[in-house]
């Protein structure tokens, strides 16, 4: 239980109540009777301790977290907006599911009340505001930098025998992958069971396949849709993005397991190769870790699109501040929300090295305790990737076009199905999805969405009808 001692005192630590922005104290009843409950994924407790604490600190209010599995948050909160059976105030839902909630109305626009209260210039320093618009409005506030990177095995990159044996293989240096086709040729080169090493950990399960994918298809340079929402998906440069999938899986271990269990894995130092996040590096990067000077971080591979290697990096998760529609108290859930994500205490709270919140403010960078938590390396890259990120499927219906995707690349990635019909029977499956929402409002959203890409991503793209 907290003490309204220690809540003070942590305020102190922050820079006082009083360093809070005064828009987020605005119109606050200091001894606010109402308890304030917040949804969050598991995994974010320790993220969001020092939020919790400066808030109730600041406004003498009594807060309390409805824990959930990571992948539950957006499920729970649509149901809470039918049946108002917990009594949500703030959620912190995957950024990518924002769209789907606008559509079931389970979260409260926050244009009005940031109007009223944000403070001046509140997301000057936010490096990425994309997944908390939709439709032209603001539905939340990021707080998680979740952009997609890559982990490499020093000691395999670095190893002078097995640097010498692949530059005799394949003609070229050992060096960090540019392209999905060195990483796949570098994986298939380190794979040796026999000598107890293993090519890559890359996920490949229900929730996290469908993320490869979509970076290795626009690394082939073609746009999933057409400015009128045609799938182009299933085309050559589709299907050869799912052919390379299928061939790489002979060179991995552990595809199949999830978030935590993946990052325990590779631990144990005998893979080349892995995908993730911040919060892997977290973990990897922890005192005691054996991975922890271990490793070589890099973005994504790209793609070479037109004779030249166009760099790709993808926000493909994250997590959002959201007033939950039938909040009784949305002013204050919304001040919670402003506060969690100010300088000083979204600092403290992505610092947190149990948690898996990522930097997502410019001024976090240069945070001593968020440089212990992650590495200066790391940092370097995490920030480059921030400053070039294209966004994810933000429209609605979003989960309904990925679980299509990721059921059928599972099942071509089992031999159950070729990767050509795989990707029609995923094409077949998105033009019913954007009928049911409707083709002219779903083309303009897609065409806005378009408009986010990076500059250089967004020239090297073509469509292909």
């Amino acid at each position: 239980m907290f003490t309204r001692r220690a809540f003070t005192t942590h305020a102190l630590a922050l820079g006082g109540v009083g360093g809070l922005p005064a828009a987020a104290r605005a119109g606050v009843d200091h001894q606010h009777p109402n308890l304030l409950r917040i949804l969050a994924p598991h995994g974010a407790e320790a993220n969001l301790a020092p939020v919790v604490k400066s808030f109730e600190a600041m406004c003498g209010c009594r807060t309390e977290l409805v824990v959930v599995g990571v992948g539950e948050v957006n499920a729970v909160l649509t149901l809470e907006a039918m049946l108002n059976d917990v009594g949500v105030d703030v959620a912190l839902p995957a950024t990518f599911g924002i769209p789907d909630l606008v559509e079931a109305e389970a979260i409260l626009p926050l244009d009005a009340l940031a109007q009223q209260y944000a403070p001046q210039g509140l997301t000057d320093a936010m490096m990425y505001t994309s997944g908390d618009i939709f439709d032209e409005r603001l539905w939340g506030y990021q707080t998680d930098g979740d952009v997609f990177l890559m982990f490499y095995n020093k000691s395999f990159m670095e190893d002078r025998d097995l640097g010498s044996r692949y530059a005799d293989q394949t003609g070229t240096a050992l060096s960090t992958p540019q392209t999905w086709d060195e990483l796949d040729r570098q994986m298939a080169f380190f794979h040796d069971p026999d000598a107890g090493r293993y090519g890559g950990c890359l996920f490949r399960t229900a929730d996290k396949v469908a993320w490869e994918w979509w970076a290795r298809f626009h690394a082939k340079g073609a746009w999933p849709f057409s400015p009128t929402m045609e799938p182009q998906i299933a085309g050559a440069r589709g299907i050869a993005a799912l052919e390379d999938m299928i061939a790489s899986g002979a060179h991995l271990v552990g595809a199949d397991l999830d978030l935590f269990s993946n990052w325990a894995r590779y631990q144990e130092g005998d893979i080349y190769a892995n995908i993730g996040w911040g919060g892997t590096q977290k973990s990897l990067y922890a005192p005691g870790s054996a991975m922890r000077d271990n490793m070589i971080n890099a973005s994504l591979p790209g793609g070479r699109i037109g004779g030249a290697v166009v760099p790709l990096s993808y926000f493909n998760w994250g997590w959002s501040y959201v007033v939950a529609k039938n909040s009784k108290q949305p002013e204050l859930a919304y001040q919670f929300c402003v506060n969690a994500v100010s300088q000083q205490v979204g600092a403290a709270a992505i610092a947190q090295t149990d948690g898996f919140f990522d930097p997502f403010r410019t001024d976090q960078y240069q945070d001593p305790a968020i440089i212990n938590a992650y590495g200066t390396q790391f940092l370097t890259v995490h920030e480059q990737a921030m400053r070039a990120s294209m966004p994810d499927l933000y429209l609605a219906r979003r989960g309904e076009y990925f679980e299509a995707l990721s059921y059928w690349l599972l099942a071509a990635l089992a031999g159950d199905v070729t990767a050509e019909v795989a990707l029609d029977n995923v094409a077949q499956s998105w033009r019913a999805t954007t009928d049911r929402v409707g083709l002219e409002v779903q083309s303009r959203r897609w065409m806005a969405l378009r408009d986010t890409y990076p500059a250089d991503l967004r020239k090297a793209l073509t469509d292909e009808i």
